[in-house]
C-alpha cells in the first residue's frame, strides 16, 4: 500500500529554518514524483517544489525561490524540504504528494500534512 507520512513540522521564528520530511512507503522514489504543497488557513492549498522521477525539480510558487530546497535520498525513500528564511505568510499545513514520473498533472497519492507556524 502507497503511503507518505510527513514530519518535522513546528513553530518557528520569522527567519528561521525548518526541514520537512516526507517518508514514502509501498513504493519506491525512482519512479515516481514527489511534490510538496501547502494550504494557509482561509487559502486554497498551493504547489510549492516538485522533484520529477528524474531528479529535476519544478517549482511552482516563487514566493520560495532561493529560500526552499527539495531534495531526496532514494535508500531512505525520504523526501526532504529544506525552508530557510521562514516568513509568517509561510505559515500553512504542508503535504507531500506523489504521482508516476513527472510533476506534471495532478497528484495520486496524499500525505495528512504537517503544521508550519512562523511567528515570533
Amino acid at each position: 500500500q502507497l503511503q507518505l507520512v510527513e514530519s518535522g513540522g513546528g513553530l518557528v521564528q520569522p527567519g528561521g529554518s525548518l526541514r520537512l520530511s516526507c517518508q514514502a512507503s509501498g513504493f519506491t522514489l525512482d519512479d515516481y514524483a514527489i511534490g510538496w504543497f501547502r494550504q494557509a488557513p482561509g487559502k486554497e492549498r498551493e504547489g510549492v517544489l516538485c522533484m520529477h522521477s528524474s531528479g529535476g525539480i519544478q517549482m511552482y510558487a516563487d514566493s520560495v525561490k532561493g529560500r526552499f530546497t527539495i531534495s531526496r535520498d532514494n535508500a531512505k525513500r525520504t523526501v526532504y524540504l529544506q525552508m530557510n528564511s521562514l516568513k509568517p505568510e509561510d505559515t500553512a499545513v504542508y503535504y507531500c504528494a506523489t504521482r508516476r514520473w513527472t510533476c506534471f498533472g495532478g497528484m495520486d497519492y496524499w500525505g495528512k500534512g504537517t503544521l508550519v507556524t512562523v511567528s515570533s
